[in-house]
């Protein structure tokens, strides 16, 4: 009888312990991405969220001004600060900044975000931006999981069509021909060429899509005086701040109302980005 009562006694501790540390394994978070993602220090602001609640995740960043998905595969940088960069294409001997961090660890979840343009443009979302996606798939752990940011709607003029020279995604492309977005008349079908993009990416490659588009197109619509862009398409503080209780959401499986940390911003605002993204 005592033997049993020390085996029970043994497993009952096992199985603590080892709730214990799944508990408090490390979760490591990685975003791929450019200056949507960086400005006004989103992931910083993301990571003290976390901190309150979740201090086993450990969120990272490797992000460059103007970078798309595919420029992080194929360009090897030789200067860069926040608001500019220099850059090369890569030999085949060679291996780019993101393909090392990519590879630095096991990474739980590996966020991905691209410019809009390369959204709307059918030619460039199938030749260069899914083949990034499937590339990133491959090089990270097996058991990584992979989200896709799908962006805002920036401050443009109407009617809107985005053009590309067609050498960018096809060498033998005739001199001066194009590739090019759909024709975007008003607000309304800029959004949706953008959401239909984003969708097509996401479900053909089993990623995981956030929707900042949605929340940041409410909160625009019903709160204008809000400013959540800094420029034509910059988070101000308050948007990076909405678009890191987003992530927070998505990331811990929790809602970030009863988080203490408000970044400097007045605890009205906080409240109102806190229940939008509910």
């Amino acid at each position: 009888m005592r033997k049993i009562l020390l085996l029970i006694t043994f497993l009952t501790t096992l199985s603590c312990n080892s709730q214990i540390e799944k508990k408090s394994k490390e979760i490591n978070v990685l975003f791929i991405g450019n200056s949507l993602t960086y400005y006004n220090d989103m992931p910083q602001m993301l990571q003290k969220m976390v901190d309150e609640t979740n201090p086993n995740i450990n969120i990272e960043q490797v992000t460059y001004p103007g970078f798309s998905l595919n420029a992080h595969l194929e360009n090897i940088i030789i200067e860069s600060s926040d608001n500019n960069i220099r850059t090369r294409k890569k030999s085949d001997q060679e291996t780019t900044k993101t393909e090392e961090k990519i590879k630095e660890k096991d990474w739980d979840i590996i966020i991905m975000q691209t410019g809009g343009v390369t959204i709307l443009i059918p030619e460039m979302r199938k030749k260069k931006i899914d083949p990034a996606i499937k590339e990133i798939k491959l090089l990270a752990d097996k058991n990584s999981k992979f989200i896709l940011f799908n962006t805002w709607t920036t401050k443009i003029d109407f009617p809107k069509e985005y053009c590309y020279r067609a050498v960018m995604v096809n060498k033998y492309a005739k001199p001066g021909e194009e590739i090019c977005s759909p024709k975007m008349n008003d607000k309304e079908e800029y959004y949706n060429f953008l959401q239909s993009g984003y969708e097509e990416l996401s479900e053909s490659n089993k990623l995981i899509l956030t929707n900042h588009s949605q929340i940041f197109k409410k909160v625009l619509a019903k709160y204008p005086e809000l400013d959540l862009l800094e420029d034509t398409m910059h988070p101000s503080k308050k948007g990076a701040f909405l678009s890191a209780i987003i992530f927070y959401n998505i990331i811990t499986n929790n809602e970030a109302k009863d988080l203490e940390y408000e970044a400097g911003l007045d605890p009205e605002t906080v409240e109102l980005l806190k229940n939008a993204a509910s």
